[in-house]
């Protein structure tokens, strides 16, 4: 019954970072249009905030937890299944407008795939509710949660509501209703739960393993930084001046701004 009741937690916070990615359509709500200049900064607040979780949270306590070499391990194996993955999906486009034309039977494929990019961060909220219930932490629900799993639960979150909105971006020119774009964006962060679960009753299990966990999501979600988020920024900020680059780099300095007190808390 504990370990239902530790799951289901674990679940409601992944649940809680697919839910924020809906946040990322409510501007609809007030504008026609969000600006080049305010998404670029938006994802270079996410490309900061991720960062900065992976190096101060998850990578720290895999020091803490194990070895260096374990860490590294883990790192690698973060990147080298984020690079497979995405081989294997190479050339499957999951555009957003794909999800309001799909049929039930596309959308569990679509499903399949956007589980590719989300595993990295559910495995991250996992991992960092590794300490669920045992000493330490703050109480929550007659719970003892790390405050690792607090610090992973909050950057995620906000990390998805510029996903969010780039999701909207497209959806807002079919004129897609604003509730359907929120629900669009929550579908398309929805593996995030599940690959929560996944690698917190893996690490419970096997706790020896614990220091490879956090050295996997830290490596898949600093790769996808460097990969993904960065250059979709710079895509966007084609046409600013500087090409985006100011407003990237102001947000990615808000983004480390934001987590690395809570870092040290």
């Amino acid at each position: 019954m504990e370990q239902l009741t530790a799951l289901a937690f674990v679940f409601v916070a992944g649940l809680i970072t697919a839910i924020a990615t809906g946040i990322g359509a409510v501007p609809f709500f007030f504008v026609s249009d969000v600006s080049d200049r305010w998404n670029v900064a938006l994802w270079g607040i996410a490309s900061g905030i991720m960062v900065s979780a992976s190096l101060f949270g998850l990578i720290l306590e895999g020091l803490a937890n194990g070895t260096p070499l374990q860490l590294g391990i883990g790192l690698l194996a973060g990147v080298a299944l984020v690079v497979v993955a995405h081989s294997i999906i190479e050339g499957t486009e999951v555009s957003p407008e794909k999800y309001e034309e799909a049929d039930f039977r596309k959308l569990l494929l679509i499903l399949g795939i956007l589980t590719v990019h989300s595993f990295p961060e559910g495995v991250a909220i996992g991992v960092s509710f590794a300490d669920l219930g045992l000493d330490g932490g703050i109480q929550l629900f007659g719970l003892a949660v790390p405050l690792l799993a607090v610090f992973m639960t909050i950057a995620i979150s906000i990390h998805n509501i510029p996903e969010g909105l780039a999701i909207s971006i497209p959806l807002r020119s079919m004129e897609v209703s604003n509730w359907k774009m929120v629900w669009w964006a929550i579908f398309s962060s929805l593996p995030q739960p599940i690959g929560a679960v996944i690698a917190f009753y893996f690490v419970r299990i096997a706790r020896e393993f614990l220091p490879l966990g956090f050295g996997f999501a830290a490596g898949a979600m600093v790769y996808l930084v460097f990969t993904e988020f960065i250059p979709e920024a710079l895509e966007l900020g084609k046409r600013l001046p500087s090409g985006g680059k100011p407003e990237l780099i102001a947000g990615l300095v808000a983004g480390f701004g934001i987590m690395i007190p809570l870092a040290f808390i």
